[in-house]
C-alpha cells in the first residue's frame, strides 16, 4: 500500500520557522523525484520545491528561495521541507509528491499538512 504521511505542520508567528516531513512506503523511494507543492485557500497548488532522486539537485519556486529548503534521506525513505523566516503569505496546505524517474509510473501524493503564518 503505497503512502506519502506529511508532518510537522502547525500555527507559527511570522519570522518563525517550521520543518515539513514526508515519510514514503510502499513503493521505491528512490526511483522517485519529490517535490512539495502547496495551496492556499482560494489559489490553485503551486510547486514549491523539487529535489533529484540522488538529492544533488534542488530547485525552488521564486517566492521561497532562499528561505525554504528541501532534502531528502533515502535511507529513511523521506523528504523534508525546512522553512525559514516564514511570511503570511506562506499560509497553505503543503503537500509532498512523488514522480516517477520512469515514464508510465504512477505519481503519488500525500494527504496535505496545514501551514498557518500568523501573529
Amino acid at each position: 500500500q503505497v503512502q506519502l504521511v506529511e508532518s510537522g505542520g502547525g500555527l507559527v508567528q511570522p519570522g518563525g520557522s517550521l520543518r515539513l516531513s514526508c515519510a514514503a512506503s510502499g513503493f521505491t523511494f528512490t526511483s522517485y523525484v519529490m517535490k512539495w507543492y502547496r495551496q492556499a485557500p482560494g489559489k490553485e497548488r503551486e510547486l514549491v520545491a523539487t529535489i533529484s532522486i540522488t538529492g544533488v539537485s534542488t530547485n525552488y519556486a521564486n517566492g521561497v528561495s532562499g528561505r525554504f529548503t528541501i532534502s531528502r534521506d533515502n535511507a529513511k525513505n523521506t523528504v523534508y521541507l525546512q522553512m525559514n523566516s516564514l511570511k503570511p503569505e506562506d499560509t497553505a496546505v503543503y503537500y509532498c509528491k512523488a514522480e516517477p524517474f520512469v515514464c508510465g509510473w504512477p505519481n503519488y501524493w500525500g494527504q496535505g499538512t496545514q501551514v498557518t503564518v500568523s501573529s
